[in-house]
């Protein structure tokens, strides 16, 4: 039996400390953030669901993105991805979610977006960010990497709000629970984002 992911497990740990539960809205990846997030043991104590919507008829009838940003900016477009990762939080009443969407290849490209093309968008705690990245590999690589970026913007973007116990007024060492029952860690590592060097950052 292989270890949990580590990266999924301090985003769990990130989501426990702050009392927040987290959606998922997929495109590229095609559920392959949520399957990392699930793999970790308990994870039903943070994370409502995911929605894969690949298709850009998924997008808007479940996400609600609007047909005119499709229209004007592309499925693959910073603009889209934070409509999706609103939706997702809207849909499963979340205090954050991500969305993912790009272009795996190999087929695919357009002018201005190549293969590898992707963009992630984190949003809740009163901000969105979102980010894009061209990634290099196979089909494989690019939706791997892709995920891995989405869990380090998430991670990144929890870090970013204090610790509910800290907030609190508790000492960073003592657990509490929150409204549902769920102990409340104390985070006390941080992880290093390993994201692609070819990563643009806007905040909304």
């Amino acid at each position: 039996m292989s270890a949990p992911d580590a990266l999924a497990v301090r985003v769990g740990r990130a989501l426990l400390a702050r009392a927040a539960r987290l959606a998922i809205a997929e495109s590229c990846t095609g559920g392959l953030v949520g399957a990392r997030v699930t793999g970790v043991p308990g994870s039903s104590r943070y994370l409502l669901g995911g929605v894969v919507a690949y298709h850009n008829r998924a997008k808007v009838a479940l996400l609600r993105v609007p047909v005119g940003m499709l229209r004007r900016h592309g499925a693959v477009s910073a603009p889209v991805a934070a409509a999706m990762a609103r939706g997702a939080r809207r849909i499963f009443s979340a205090e954050v979610a991500v969305g993912v969407t790009g272009i795996a290849g190999p087929g695919g490209a357009s002018a201005g977006k190549p293969v590898g093309l992707v963009h992630i968008a984190v949003c809740g705690l009163g901000r969105t960010r979102c980010r894009s990245a061209c990634f290099a590999g196979d089909r494989r690589r690019v939706r791997e990497q892709a995920a891995d970026l989405a869990l380090n913007m998430l991670l990144n973007h929890l870090e970013e709000e204090p610790p509910a116990a800290i907030r609190g007024g508790r000492a960073p060492g003592v657990a509490a629970r929150n409204n549902r029952g769920c102990a409340v860690i104390p985070e006390e590592h941080r992880l290093r984002p390993r994201c692609s060097p070819r990563v643009r950052t806007v905040v909304f």
